[in-house]
């Protein structure tokens, strides 16, 4: 038996389009981010430009987009853009304050309350003995919850 690696013959593959409310200067920041990034490790190339590359790690944190499905409709692999979102999320948290020094920061400043807001962000549902895990009885939805502090004074 021979291994074919061609599509049948009737078979199409399908690649759709979806809007994502992304504003244009959070693109440009990320991809900037993402360029000195990869200037300061000296990477020589990536199969798709640093745009490109963001728009799909956006898709994938914003729209939660499969990887798999961007990978078939960008002809790269779906690991190539769990890693590229892994680098990115890095590279966004390497320039988030720490919880201690955003506090002292408030202290210094004369404020005397912080504000925790928390918000619940949609996750996939896991499997296994993980699959309630994250989920939100609340809501009745796998969610995490996102907490972040504000100044109260603000």
């Amino acid at each position: 038996m021979k291994n074919k690696n061609q599509q049948a013959g009737d078979a199409v593959s399908l690649v759709y389009q979806c809007a994502l409310p992304l504003s244009t200067r959070t693109v440009r920041y990320v991809t900037d981010l993402l360029r000195k990034h990869l200037k300061a490790i000296r990477s020589r190339w990536r199969s798709l430009s640093a745009g490109r590359i963001v728009v799909i790690v956006l898709a994938v944190l914003r729209h939660d987009q499969r990887a798999a499905d961007l990978a078939g409709g960008n002809a790269i692999a779906a690991t190539t853009i769990r890693r590229w979102t892994d680098e990115v999320v890095a590279l966004l948290a390497a320039g988030v304050p720490r919880l201690d020094r955003a506090l002292a920061k408030v202290a210094r400043r004369g404020g005397e309350a912080v504000l925790i807001d928390g918000t619940l962000i949609p996750t996939r549902r896991r499997t296994g003995k993980d699959n309630r895990k994250n989920y939100s009885g609340t809501s009745a939805t796998a969610c995490t919850s996102s907490r972040s502090p504000t100044n109260a004074d603000a």
